[in-house]
């Protein structure tokens, strides 16, 4: 193709190499006619010089070897006589050496005649070396002038070419890319005019042609069909569930994005194939295919263990019946099964110990040996079980209400000083049993808060009897009680064995347990109840804890309006 994108690149670059070449090839003529005239110099004027001067040494220094310094002087004018170059010089040579043959003969007066004819030798070749010398100079100048007009011709006719010959590339391919533009904008009347007949001409024909396609394919039937095709595809692809789709013939039809992940495949290597070779390939496939219990079974992704039940679903069209596979993620409900199966457990547990306990002090209270003394014990002991049934019954029937979303709170205006009180008044037996002592720091001048002070106690007294519990055989609880902004901040410590950083986020969570701590074994439900309880107050719990330093939970409840100090 004459006109070609191609042919057109090689003729410019075939045109920028010629303008090399017409610049290179000018500079190296001139050097070499430059150099060539120094040579001419240099043989034919500076050689002469040396002769002539060599001649005059030997005419000098003759009276000391007269036999040597002739032979000498005769060498040096056979090669003058070989040398002879100028206008007059062959003349003058000539005389020279008629002049030296009457020297050889003894002649002595003949010497001053020499001496002119060598000096006369010489100022013919100075003359001719100034003359030359001038020439090479105005060749120089003038070549100098010449490469300069035509080095800034190639310059202005190289940029004037680099300047317009990449718009032959980039003006097609600019109207390519504004085109394209507008047909991903679905504007399929577009259109390109380029009139060259090289390749992008071609091309814009072909565009146009695709664009005109485009346009009618738009208005067509067959647009309508492949808008629902990808609306259904984007319905099964926004699927909660892993959903896999099989035809009549056994073969996938579709598979959205959670039964792929979960099959770790792509959706090139199922759409299509068979459930048979699917079956050979990947082994949850298999299972899936050959598995028609409806149990539930286990996957795991990204080290995590899951939970899913299969579930299929006959689509009947016409005669043919196809089916869906749909996989439901039940891995919450299977962790909330066995967090309420183990919280029931514990939940029995914690009610037998006291049951089994007043059991055993009913049948001694029976025995009539006891005495008075015995019998108060044991009616002692039968009250402190009782208040443990009642505390756990107390949780259960909080933890309903939360689960219920009926926390009934009954807002008043409370002082600080009072709640502290009677928590540490509530645990005072518990710490005493322990040998612990219990330190309450109060800054003075607290404003009330705004609270539910049966829930604010249960919430301290919660507080309080973790931390006898894990604390150290006579060692200190502080109970820490000050202002922050607006806001008043209660906060129970001990000295325990803390807890591992790791654990703090979760420590809120209902029926979550710190792993290492089995014969510390609780129901799990408090802290989250506290939690429920203090947010539904408007305050805000907290916990900060270290391994081997003991642990500090909080809660920040607002003041009220009034101001008054209590």
């Amino acid at each position: 193709m004459a006109g070609s994108v191609k042919n057109k690149i090689r003729l410019g670059t075939i045109f920028l190499f010629i303008l090399v070449i017409l610049c290179g090839g000018l500079s190296i003529f001139y050097l070499v006619k430059l150099s060539e005239q120094s040579k001419n110099i240099l043989k034919a004027n500076y050689e002469s010089l040396q002769y002539t001067h060599e001649m005059q040494k030997a005419l000098d220094s003759l009276s000391l070897n007269s036999a040597s310094f002739l032979n000498y002087f005769e060498n040096q004018l056979k090669r003058q006589e070989a040398n002879i170059t100028e206008p007059g010089e062959a003349e003058e040579t000539k005389q020279l050496r008629q002049s030296f043959e009457k020297l050889q003969t003894g002649d002595t007066t003949i010497i001053k005649s020499i001496r002119y004819h060598l000096h006369h030798i010489v100022s013919l070749n100075m003359a001719a070396i100034k003359d030359k010398n001038e020439k090479s100079q105005k060749a120089a100048d003038d070549a100098t002038t010449l490469l300069i007009a035509v080095v800034s011709f190639i310059f202005i006719i190289t940029f004037t070419f680099v300047i317009n010959f990449p718009s032959v590339i980039t003006n097609p391919i600019r109207k390519l890319t504004e085109a394209i533009k507008e047909i991903a904008q679905k504007n399929y009347s577009h259109r390109i005019h380029i009139d060259s007949k090289d390749e992008f001409g071609s091309l814009a024909d072909a565009f146009n042609e695709m664009a005109e396609r485009l346009e009618y394919f738009e208005s067509s039937n067959l647009n309508k069909l492949i808008f629902e095709k990808s609306r259904a595809e984007a319905v099964i692809n926004s699927l909660k569930d892993a959903s896999i789709g099989i035809d009549k013939t056994n073969n996938v039809l579709f598979t959205n994005e959670q039964a792929l992940q979960l099959l770790g495949l792509k959706a090139e290597d199922t759409v299509g194939k068979s459930t048979e070779e699917l079956s050979k390939r990947n082994d949850l496939f298999k299972f899936l295919m050959e598995n028609e219990g409806k149990s539930p079974f286990k996957i795991v992704v990204d080290g995590k263990e899951n939970y899913y039940l299969k579930e299929t679903i006959n689509v009947s069209q016409g005669e043919a019946s196809n089916k869906v596979i749909v996989l439901k993620n039940i891995t919450s409900f299977k962790e909330l099964d066995v967090a309420k199966t183990d919280f029931i457990a514990t939940i029995s547990h914690e009610l037998k110990t006291p049951l089994a306990s007043s059991d055993f002090s009913l049948k001694l209270l029976e025995d009539e040996r006891i005495g008075k003394e015995e019998q108060k014990e044991l009616i002692q002991q039968l009250k402190n079980d009782n208040q443990r049934m009642l505390r756990i019954l107390s949780e259960l029937l909080n933890m309903s209400q939360v689960e219920a979303g009926k926390i009934q709170l009954d807002i008043q205006t409370v002082s600080p000083y009072q709640i502290v009180e009677n928590s540490v008044n509530a645990i005072a037996t518990t710490a005493k049993e322990k040998e612990l002592h219990i330190e309450k720091q109060i800054k003075v001048d607290l404003p009330n808060i705004k609270a539910d002070p049966d829930k604010i106690n249960w919430v301290l007294n919660n507080f309080l009897t973790n931390a006898i519990k894990y604390a150290p055989i006579e060692s200190t609880v502080a109970i820490n009680v000050e202002r922050i902004n607006g806001l008043v901040s209660f906060a129970v410590s001990d000295k325990g064995q803390g807890i591992d950083e790791i654990y703090l986020k979760r420590i809120f969570e209902r029926y979550f347990q710190v792993p290492g701590r089995s014969d510390k074994k609780g129901s799990g439900i408090g802290l989250a109840i506290c939690k429920d309880f203090i947010e539904a107050m408007g305050g805000k719990i907290w916990v900060k804890s270290k391994i081997g330093e003991g642990s500090t939970f909080g809660f920040d409840l607002p003041i009220t309006s009034d101001t008054n100090k209590t």
